[in-house]
């Protein structure tokens, strides 16, 4: 009579231990070394079982499902680290088309290029809108008061200061408020500025205007 092999531990953690012994960083190949491993210990012990009392293939058939299962998941997750690094590369081309040309943008910072920033903001009613610029410091450069038209509204400066001296290129703080007798109250604004470059930090696309560098997702328009 042939000698009964032991079941336990069963083959699946068996083909595990034995293929946890590579060093290989893939996991599907580990996961290809432990289903042969697992196929390798299987056939050997069908091979010794007892034929008084054959093993359960109830057993062996679930886990040759589970390895599977697990071989499909690690595929699908390797072709969707490929799409989502296409998709990547595919948004870094179209903003590449954007350089030269002068975009809207969310942000608390304006870029001076070539001695000129723009602010976009919307105002919900018509009055008094007050623009402030600050150094990358915080200290008080410049300050405006425009008469507001409801709904969109453009704002241009260029560089100067209270004290009647100029700026260089650069970033610059800015913030718009309403103005008047009543409380302030901030008002949505945008900035605006000519893309120079476009880079890739951690996955995420990024533009560059002059001295500011925004996340892509933070294009709020594109000037004709």
């Amino acid at each position: 009579m042939s000698q009964t092999v032991s079941s336990t531990p069963s083959t699946a953690q068996a083909a595990g231990t034995a293929g946890s012994t590579g060093s290989g960083s893939d996991p599907l190949a580990s996961l290809t070394g432990n289903f042969n491993t697992f196929l390798t210990l299987l056939t050997t012990q069908l091979q010794n079982q007892d034929p008084s009392s054959p093993m359960d293939s109830n057993q062996f058939t679930t886990e040759l499902v589970q390895f599977t299962g697990v071989a499909q998941q690690i595929d699908t997750n390797n072709s969707l680290a490929q799409l989502i690094h296409l998709a990547q590369g595919s948004t870094e081309v179209q903003a590449m088309q954007l350089i030269g040309k002068q975009v809207d943008v969310t942000a608390n910072q304006v870029p001076l290029q070539g001695g000129s920033a723009t602010i976009d903001f919307t105002a919900a009613v018509p009055g008094p809108v007050t623009i402030a610029l600050t150094s990358s410091a915080g200290a008080p450069l410049y300050q405006a008061t425009v008469n507001a038209q409801a709904g969109a509204n453009s704002w241009t400066w260029n560089g100067q200061t209270a004290s009647g001296g100029k700026m260089p290129d650069g970033l610059y703080g800015v913030s718009v408020a309403t103005a008047g007798s009543g409380a302030a109250t901030g008002v949505p604004f945008s900035v605006r500025g000519t893309v120079t470059g476009v880079g890739n930090s951690g996955g995420n696309v990024q533009l560059d205007l002059g001295a500011l560098t925004v996340g892509v997702s933070a294009l709020s328009g594109v000037q004709n």
